[in-house]
């Protein structure tokens, strides 16, 4: 059974101020918290529709998870977890930046492609979403316990320091098929709608598109996300 007191503190952790406040957040999915729970992250609630989970998992029925879910369908298992520690820079040869992504569900991917390609950092600026937010959890897949998102206020600072050539992916840049990349680079994406902000565009040394083949009239933009995945590939190939 779910308490008041603890339906009431989840349906909070749906604002980023009460997540950054408790330092609680919420994961939902059998195989999302399965991942938290084996990378032995603090676990404050954890509650399930499905016998025998895990030890001192509470079981609810649906209309109960339906109460405290962050989705319009509620998933078979729901954990309130706390934030894991901070951990020191992760030093790479390749490095992404995210500046001002606000989808999460762009961001939950994004992770979830940097652990497929061996990367253990994603550094965003400020006015990229939460990582902690449900719904960026969720699409990560788990892969936020193996990818530390490192927010910072003053992001091109950050960047420039790490002494890097900085590549953008930029609509009017050069093709990433005629591209080469050094064995270290920073690579920076920007929203879908707005690109990188002023301020990064201005230490970028790079930008970089991904060409479109389509005569005449044909999609506008790329996802950012897919675009990641793209580049990524297009780097990693032949390492």
């Amino acid at each position: 059974m779910v308490s008041n007191n603890q339906r009431k503190q989840i349906l909070q952790l749906k604002q980023k101020k009460y997540r950054l406040s408790s330092g609680y957040f919420v994961a939902e999915g059998e195989k999302v918290v399965e991942e938290i729970l084996s990378a032995s992250w603090e676990c404050v609630f954890l509650f399930s529709t499905v016998p025998n989970f895990f030890p001192k998992t509470v079981m609810v029925n649906t209309d109960q998870m339906m109460k405290i879910t962050h989705f319009k369908s509620p998933s078979p298992v729901l954990g309130v977890f706390k934030f894991p520690n901070a951990i020191l820079p992760v030093i790479s040869n390749i490095t992404i930046a995210v500046d001002g992504v606000s989808d999460p569900g762009n961001l939950g991917t994004l992770i979830r492609l940097c652990d497929w390609f061996g990367l253990s950092e994603l550094i965003c600026s400020s006015s990229t979403v939460d990582c902690f937010n449900s719904k960026v959890v969720q699409a990560s897949m788990g892969s936020i316990v193996r990818v530390q998102c490192r927010y910072e206020k003053d992001l091109s600072t950050t960047l420039r320091d790490l002494n890097k050539p900085i590549y953008s992916a930029d609509f009017g840049g050069e093709s990433l098929y005629s591209s080469s990349f050094p064995k270290q680079a920073i690579i920076v994406f920007g929203s879908e709608s707005h690109g990188i902000s002023a301020e990064i565009d201005e230490i970028v040394d790079h930008k970089i598109s991904i060409p479109n083949f389509r005569e005449g009239r044909g999609a506008e933009s790329l996802n950012v996300a897919i675009a990641g995945a793209i580049f990524l590939s297009e780097i990693f190939r032949g390492r």
